[in-house]
């Protein structure tokens, strides 16, 4: 087997579907290779040592190891397009497949034409040319042109658009709800794009105030204002040869937004006190959480702006209104989390997976990592369940959810979670302490002081426990 970095390999483990000579050919005059190499309990190992671009895989009469097989794979290499074959396939085990991760579902003995189709398509999306990472190395979310996470119909043709646009120039607005993963598909175009190689510096235009986000922007000459005791490059020049990333563009003040209307049009900027422009190469995608062009009717925002950002533009939908996405997106979170901190792999039960897909998800996508990361740190044993996830989600079940959706209520800290856990451990053994703890994975003691420092917060002295 080839080792390292050979992402233009395709692993071909369908020993079943033949794959014609002139197939074959086709896809050499692509410039991938296709690997043959045997299904099994080693496939995750054959991926990370061949690092292909692509898995063509079998089911071969037993849906369930199959499936078992598909869901192991999408967890260790969320990006890597996979192509199934099946001995028989069924529409349950089409919709199956496809829910899982699959990218195309054929059958067996599928014609030379539509094989040669699906592969061309294939091949043709972003995450067949993005390197993998092998599973357990730190993860480098949305790097080297690895697409973002997507199943539901309209965020893949997100996707595809970003990709489609990402070598050119053009300006791109980027909106959707607070947490949809704006800045990531940002990230995506600028590693998608030339412009890979240069810097990519992001500013939040609400964190700053009208005076300084001007200076932060546009940079300052020595003693343009009080304090300003040097010169400084703003963030146009700093991403010189790259991408800026104008987070929450439309909090930024009128006055502001006149300046950077030239600089989008004249491509120089001029620093605070400055006398020279200086000419600056830079890539700018905005993005917002608002109605923009209802901010332009209502005098907020600048309308020549907001066409100048408009070129490209582009809305998330919110995780609620693409439910597809939300089983790929937890099982991800789930294998980086666990990764990151060294902690063994955690798997979502199939009614799990049914509650996440329930849930409202006010918070969009970054609510669904935070909870992930609490299922990772928090849940006892390898898998997550429902009572798991309303526990952690700060809910008791499904009225609490209809209530948490209603009122807007926010996920709760983590310590308050821990707390929550440790009274229910309680709860569940009447009060035992030794049992209690033995269940959470931590000694008596700490529990004993973990209760002391409740009692001493919320002046609670009502929980009694017994040691034995």
């Amino acid at each position: 087997m080839p080792e390292g970095d050979h992402h233009n390999n395709i692993l071909w483990t369908a020993e079943r579907m033949s794959l014609p000579k002139a197939l074959w050919d086709r896809i050499e005059t692509l410039g991938y290779r296709v690997v043959i190499a045997e299904a099994g309990g080693g496939l995750v190992e054959t991926i990370e040592r061949t690092r292909p671009g692509m898995w063509v895989g079998q089911i071969n009469g037993d849906r369930d190891s199959g499936l078992a097989l598909l869901r192991e794979v999408r967890s260790a290499f969320p990006a890597m397009p996979v192509i199934l074959a099946s001995a028989r396939p069924t529409i349950e085990e089409a919709t199956e497949a496809i829910r899982l991760g699959a990218t195309e579902y054929l059958p067996e003995n599928v014609d030379s034409d539509r094989l040669w189709a699906v592969l061309e398509t294939t091949l043709s999306t972003p995450g067949a040319r993005a390197p993998l990472e092998p599973r357990g190395s730190l993860p480098r979310r949305n790097t080297a042109r690895r697409p973002p996470v997507a199943v539901h119909p309209e965020m893949i043709r997100i996707i595809d658009l970003a990709a489609r646009i990402a070598p050119s120039r053009s300006t791109v607005l980027i909106q959707g709800e607070s947490g949809t993963g704006k800045e990531v598909i940002a990230r995506f175009i600028h590693e998608s794009g030339h412009r890979s190689a240069g810097p990519f510096v992001a500013v939040n235009c609400a964190a700053l105030p009208e005076n300084l986000l001007e200076s932060e922007l546009f940079g300052h000459e020595k003693g343009a204002f009080t304090g300003a005791i040097g010169r400084k490059k703003g963030k146009f020049e700093l991403a010189n040869g790259g991408t800026l990333l104008l987070d929450e563009i439309s909090e930024m003040a009128v006055s502001v937004q006149a300046k950077l209307l030239r600089v989008l049009q004249e491509r120089e900027v001029d620093r605070v006190g400055g006398q020279t422009p200086v000419a600056v190469d830079v890539r700018v995608i905005a993005t917002t959480n608002r109605d923009l062009e209802k901010d332009v009717r209502e005098g907020a925002f600048r309308q020549d702006l907001f066409y100048r950002l408009n070129v490209v533009p582009l809305h998330l939908p919110p995780l609620r209104k693409r439910p597809d996405d939300i089983t790929r997106l937890a099982e991800q979170f789930l294998h980086e989390t666990a990764s990151l901190n060294e902690l063994p792999a955690k798997t979502l039960s199939p009614e799990a997976e049914s509650r996440l897909r329930q849930m409202p998800w006010p918070g969009n996508v970054r609510e669904l990592e935070n909870l992930m990361e609490r299922a990772v740190l928090l849940v006892d044993g390898d898998c997550v369940r429902p009572d798991d996830l309303d526990f952690l989600a700060g809910l008791g079940g499904s009225e609490d959810a209809a209530a948490r959706e209603e009122t807007g209520e926010k996920v709760l800290p983590l310590r308050e979670m821990e707390k929550r856990m440790i009274y229910r451990a309680l709860d569940d053994h009447q009060g035992n302490r030794t049992r209690a703890s033995k269940v959470l994975g931590i000694s008596v003691r700490t529990l004993r002081n973990k209760l002391n420092e409740y009692r001493k917060e919320a002046g609670d002295t009502t929980v009694a426990c017994n040691e034995a």
